[in-house]
Order: C-alpha cells, then structure tokens, then sequence
C-alpha cells in the first residue's frame, strides 16, 4: 500500500471539515448534467466549492478505497487560489489544507 493513504485520507476529511466551517457543505446534490461536465473543475456548472464536495472528495475517497493507483500531480490548491482571489483570508484554511493535499499527492516533503 502507498504510504501517502493514511495522509490523504485524513487531509479528505479535514477538506471536508473545512467545507463545513465556511458553510459550503450542502446537502443537496447539483444536477447529475451538472455533474457530468467535461470542463476541467466542472468551471461551466458548479461553484469551485461544489467540485470539491461532489467530484473530488468523492472520487479521491473511491481511489484511496479501491486501491487505485494515485494522481501523480495535483494543482487544485493553485486553482482554489485564482477562485477565490478576491477573499484569501477567508479561505487561509481551506487553501493550506488543499496546498498539503497537493504535496502529498506529489510526494513532496511537508
């Protein structure tokens, strides 16, 4: 087993965790189309926030469950930075625990 499972693992939930503290955890799922976008991020139908709940958590959550092989880079912190420019301090959090998913993810120290 790739010895970043455990790490991952645990930066998912805090992802997660985190998502709920600002308040952007919601209950309802967007539209399957929605969902299904072929835009990197889903750009064109869910807010950044979105993406993160109903396509990355869970589909990091099923590789790690599976057994898949892992991504071998990640920039999502990067992506979550252009976001939401316009209100860095309200998401230091969010982004520190994305910029550590994504050294994980490449194997980078922390």
């Amino acid at each position: 087993m790739d010895t970043r499972v455990p790490q991952l693992a645990d930066h998912l939930l805090l992802i997660e965790r985190e998502l709920h503290v600002l308040g952007w955890w919601s209950a309802e799922s967007p539209a399957q189309e929605d969902l299904a976008s072929q835009e990197p991020f889903c750009v064109d139908t869910l807010d950044f926030d979105q993406w993160l709940q109903w396509i990355f958590l869970p589909r990091m959550k099923h590789i790690i469950e599976q057994g898949h092989p892992l991504p071998a880079v990640s920039g999502i912190q990067q992506m979550a930075e252009m976001v939401y420019a316009d209100r860095p301090g309200q998401v230091a959090g969010l982004l520190q625990l994305l910029g550590a998913f994504d050294r994980l993810i490449s194997g980078a120290s922390e």
